[in-house]
């Protein structure tokens, strides 16, 4: 019988706030974290807007040589790493440090760090790039520091999918748990990319929000005058944990992970498949392997980034699976709040989907004012709303044509 999995820690960093209380509750307000861009000069910019994190220092949480030597996008996966695992209330001993793991993606990686040794490197010449510069870039080094930070020696990887990346991660955390590899998994994503280069790459690719006036209006997922997604940082990470060991030791249960959906699109490399069937099979292999029916979902945290085609295509695949019960469904995008956080949008928006699960409210799309007829699902518009709820879905998809669903259900 394959193993049970659930979650019993959640850590996030965001725009929204630097703990999940302080999240959780600006969400449920529909408080958007979206604002003029202060940690450089966008005057030449055409989005000079972004879901900037403004209050982080990362010396409040670690010493200020250890934090010197990590890119941003590794302090915030340490950060709301250790959240997830104070949260979970487990110590890591001698006895069980090689049956803990980590997981944690990120579709960039330093990009900050290679700006700045870039600069380094013309101005001053190769003898004053870091030392440290390679170990601050790549993107496995987030799992690779909360393991130092943890103790956790059990299976230790990288998940880099653009921005699939935390879902797929969570989804191959499960994997792990359920072959018997590990009993739990600390699990999720981090992401930095508020910095000229990267947002230059994606303007240049016409895929930001030109929405600069109002800034906090700017992402609008699945309304008509959408124009492109805002940028958004931080990191997600939970702690999956095999269910019986969870209840061996009287851990706290947020919900359960029951389903896995991964697929290629096979079509091009930014944009999604122009019927959205890599979207649909990521999702049907993801309800098929949590055992369901497709009645049975009750609500999908959407992709959802803002986007002409994104939002399109996801609700065209969410049509194609679902049929009938489409317009049954509830469906969100909380990225209309914390913007797109790229490889870490799903782990943020998985503790999103587990915490509408044990609380009973789904969180709203807000800044949806005028509906688009070609996207015509109930996007649970402006207000978030009550409803006991057993089934859920989140959604990731990236560049390169990756898909992830990740299955969630209320544990009782």
């Amino acid at each position: 019988m394959r193993r049970r999995v659930v979650v019993t820690g959640l850590g996030v960093i965001s725009s929204l706030g630097l703990d999940v209380k302080t999240f959780w509750s600006n969400i449920l307000n529909g408080k958007s974290g979206i604002s003029r861009v202060e940690s450089f000069n966008t005057t030449d910019f055409d989005s000079k807007i972004a879901a900037e994190i403004k209050d982080f220092l990362p010396t409040d949480y670690l010493e200020k040589k250890e934090a010197r030597r990590m890119d941003r996008f590794v302090q915030f996966a340490v950060v709301a790493a250790k959240q997830a695992f104070d949260n979970c209330k487990l110590r890591i001993t001698e006895e069980n440090a090689h049956r803990v793991g980590v997981l944690i993606g990120s579709g960039i990686g330093g990009i900050k760090t290679f700006e700045d040794q870039a600069r380094t490197l013309m101005e001053k010449g190769p003898r004053r790039v870091s030392p440290f510069f390679i170990p601050m870039i790549i993107p496995d080094m987030a799992s690779g520091q909360v393991s130092i930070f943890t103790g956790a020696r059990g299976p230790n990887l990288a998940a880099v999918t653009a921005c699939a990346s935390s879902t797929h991660a969570i989804g191959e955390a499960l994997r792990i748990i359920q072959y018997g590899d590990a009993d739990l998994m600390i699990a999720g994503g981090a992401e930095a990319t508020i910095t000229g280069l990267a947002m230059a790459g994606f303007s240049s690719a016409g895929a930001l929000s030109k929405q600069n006036d109002h800034p906090e209006k700017a992402s609008r997922p699945f309304d008509a005058k959408r124009d492109g997604f805002v940028m958004g940082e931080g990191a997600g990470i939970v702690v999956l944990e095999e269910l019986q060991h969870a209840l061996a030791r009287g851990a706290k249960i947020y919900g359960e992970v029951t389903g896995y959906g991964l697929s290629g699109d096979a079509y091009h490399i930014t944009s999604p498949h122009p019927e959205g069937i890599g979207a649909m099979k990521a999702m049907q292999m993801a309800v098929k392997d949590a055992g369901w029916e497709p009645e049975q979902v009750d609500y999908i945290n959407a992709h959802g980034t803002s986007t002409i085609q994104n939002d399109l295509l996801e609700t065209k695949a969410i049509k194609l699976l679902f049929k009938d019960h489409a317009s049954q469904l509830a469906v969100s995008s909380t990225k209309s709040m914390t913007g797109h956080l790229l490889g870490a949008a799903g782990g943020v928006e998985a503790i999103i989907c587990l915490l509408a699960l044990k609380q009973g409210i789904i969180p709203a799309t807000t800044n949806y004012e005028y509906p688009d007829p070609d996207c015509d699902l109930d996007y649970v518009p402006n207000e978030p709303r009550r409803k006991a709820i057993l089934h859920v879905l989140s959604n990731s998809f990236g560049f390169g044509g990756h898909n992830a669903s990740l299955a969630f259900a209320k544990y009782e």
